[in-house]
């Protein structure tokens, strides 16, 4: 089982017993503001979509801080970079430093040309995130996400594999 640290967090495989801290993230209406559903209504809906993130791949992981679940930081399918926090988190560079610890885990173990991600274009603090970690604009899309009565909008961005970045 893949465990990665970094100087202040552990990043480790999804277990049952993160529901409530999970669903603090995923109920969290400021967290879950730019995600691809609305918040969790209830801890069966956080339960379920936990349950797919321990049996999804190895670069999926749970975000551990200060021994307390935060959120979570990976690739669920494959090759979308995904993240979240929860607010309590932001601020304190959590993301980057998970993020630049789960990318060259992924390159290594996964034979993948690049990483990608979607991002709301309101999300501008995410875009500056993934732009320093190298990732660039590749294209835009409208209406590509319905989020409960919202049609929301994609920026794409994609991350090279480094030995076949120009």
């Amino acid at each position: 089982m893949v465990e990665l640290v970094t100087h202040r967090l552990r990043l480790r495989r999804a277990q049952p017993e993160d529901l409530d801290a999970l669903f603090g993230v995923l109920s969290h209406p400021e967290a879950m503001r730019y995600w691809s559903t609305p918040p969790h209504a209830d801890r069966e809906q956080t339960r379920a979509w936990l349950d797919d993130m321990i049996t999804a791949t190895d670069e999926d992981f749970v975000v551990e801080f200060e021994g307390r679940v935060i959120g979570k930081a990976g690739v669920y399918r494959l090759p979308e970079v995904g993240y979240i926090l929860h607010p309590d988190a932001w601020g304190k560079g959590l993301a980057f430093e998970a993020l630049s610890a789960v990318i060259p885990h992924v390159f290594a173990a996964r034979d993948i040309d690049a990483l990608t991600a979607d991002v709301d274009p309101r999300n501008t603090g995410s875009i500056r995130l993934l732009e320093k970690l190298g990732f660039v604009e590749t294209g835009r899309a409208s209406g590509t996400w319905q989020i409960g009565d919202e049609l929301c909008d994609s920026v794409y961005l994609a991350l090279a594999r480094p030995s076949r970045r120009p």
